[in-house]
């Protein structure tokens, strides 16, 4: 007898300048599951217009499993992630993005895995990117397997696509949740799981479809971006993760990357180097 797959939420947000046909695509594609959610929650990080809350309520009507949390102000994705994970009400929660498309087995794929191996507290999985509403991929990021392997990547690169994954809630507060970190919340997260040792996966499958544009490569750029990098390598130095040299390395291509190269430049480094057809 096959053992009943895990009750479970999902947890994503929305704000001021989502998208809100990108988002009505998103929430579509977890209510359209081979395995679908227990529970939606979805945080609203502030005002939102009204075409893109006419969206959230229509979602809301039509399917009991969708709560809405709304925050006064913008607090930012850190913030808004805590939020969701502080409210869900399941011991498995899985993440998601306001303008990314699930496929239709993703949460089936995740919850056979837990169900199977009950050591493992984060599982991520491949994800595909593109630019057109069609959804043709454009690129793959697929990310190394086991945890042995994790590890060791994460000494130069943060081991999980954020939007993929799906963790034990329990484990994730006990490290401290989503804190503050400008645009790294969820690589300081991992590195704090870590040193805890709960233990990490990601499926070869691919698991969503992610949007991305031509400013995608500009976010990735500049000074504040280098400086936020620069503090995690620090961080991993300081708690024995990376050695010196590990940290030097790191350091100098991140500041030739994100500071020294043009976007044009730093487009054409993530397409070679961290992507694949």
């Amino acid at each position: 007898m096959s053992l009943e797959l895990p009750k479970f939420s999902v947890s994503m947000s929305v704000y001021k300048n989502d998208n809100p046909d990108h988002f009505y695509q998103a929430i579509n594609s977890l209510i359209n599951q081979t395995v679908v959610p227990n529970e939606i929650i979805i945080v609203v990080d502030g005002p939102i217009p009204e075409i893109t809350n006419q969206v959230l309520e229509k979602f809301k009507t039509d399917n009991e499993n969708v709560v809405i949390h709304r925050l006064e102000k913008n607090m930012g994705h850190g913030y808004a992630r805590n939020i969701g994970l502080q409210n869900s009400t399941y011991d498995y929660v899985a993440l998601m993005d306001s303008d990314d498309v699930c496929l239709d087995n993703r949460f089936e794929l995740q919850l056979n895995f837990f169900k199977n191996n009950e050591d493992v507290s984060i599982l991520g999985g491949t994800i595909e990117e593109f630019y057109d509403d069609d959804l043709t991929t454009i690129s793959k990021r697929k990310l190394p397997v086991l945890d042995s392997d994790l590890k060791q990547y994460m000494k130069y690169r943060c081991p999980f696509n954020q939007m993929s994954v799906m963790f034990k809630k329990a484990h994730v507060l006990d490290a401290g949740g989503y804190l503050d970190w400008f645009c790294n919340e969820d690589y300081y997260l991992w590195i704090r799981m870590a040193l805890k040792s709960y233990k990490f996966h990601n499926l070869e499958e691919t698991l969503l479809k992610v949007r991305t544009n031509k400013d995608f490569y500009k976010r990735r750029g500049g000074f504040n971006y280098f400086k936020s990098e620069a503090k995690i390598q620090k961080l991993m130095l300081t708690k024995d993760i990376i050695s010196l040299p590990t940290y030097l390395y790191n350091v100098s291509i991140r500041f030739v990357v994100q500071v020294l190269m043009t976007d044009g430049l730093r487009k054409y480094f993530f397409k070679t180097f961290t992507r694949t057809k």
